[in-house]
């Protein structure tokens, strides 16, 4: 009875972590500028078929990203992670070699950890000059063809031409956008559940 017992919580400690979505974003994941459950990652959790653990950070870069990885893999054990980072190195006009580097860490990490990446496209604003942006949009359809991961479209491309949907700061979402957000996010999402 007993080794009944621990095979039945094996399995359901198991299936609590089988279908855990860990998102590893900056401040447009983070809710800037609003409280937590008004942002798109609490409001797409009451409707998500998978458990979501929103682990972004505002400010966050790559390197951040890649440094805090190793113990959120082994603290939440998740199967997939979204991976929406890059916009801050691109604002601050680091390397795009670099980006892909850490990039290229993160997913990875995420694989040895028997999780699947989920890489976000990531833009930056056209003002950094054709070549720069260009070198630096082509990180993510590189990376995702390379390692053969999914691509998911950045949500912001929707939400940053209307600007009754940002902050006064042109960069953020505001709190009209998150339902947005989480609409254009569920059907990716409902996908990993199938």
């Amino acid at each position: 009875m007993r080794i009944i017992f621990v095979i039945l919580f094996c399995l359901i400690s198991w299936s609590a972590t089988a279908d855990k979505l860990l998102i590893m974003g900056d401040s447009l994941s983070a809710a800037y500028g609003l409280q937590e459950h008004e942002g798109w990652p609490a409001l797409l959790a009451a409707k998500s078929p998978v458990k979501l653990v929103n682990a972004s950070i505002s400010g966050e870069t790559t390197g951040g990203g890649l440094a805090r990885l190793p113990a959120l893999l082994q603290q939440h054990q998740p199967r997939w992670v979204l991976i929406e980072l890059g916009g801050n190195d691109g604002l601050r006009g680091f390397d795009p070699q670099l980006i892909a580097n850490n990039l290229q860490q993160m997913i990875e990490l995420v694989k040895q950890h028997n999780a699947q990446p989920l890489l976000m496209q990531i833009r930056i604003p056209p003002n950094y000059g054709p070549r720069y942006v260009a070198r630096f949009t082509d990180i993510y359809p590189q990376l995702a063809a390379a390692h053969q991961i999914p691509l998911w479209p950045f949500f912001m491309d929707e939400i940053a031409i209307r600007p009754e949907l940002m902050m006064p700061d042109g960069i953020h979402p505001n709190a009209q956008a998150q339902p947005l957000i989480r609409d254009l996010m569920l059907p990716l999402v409902q996908q990993l559940a199938e």
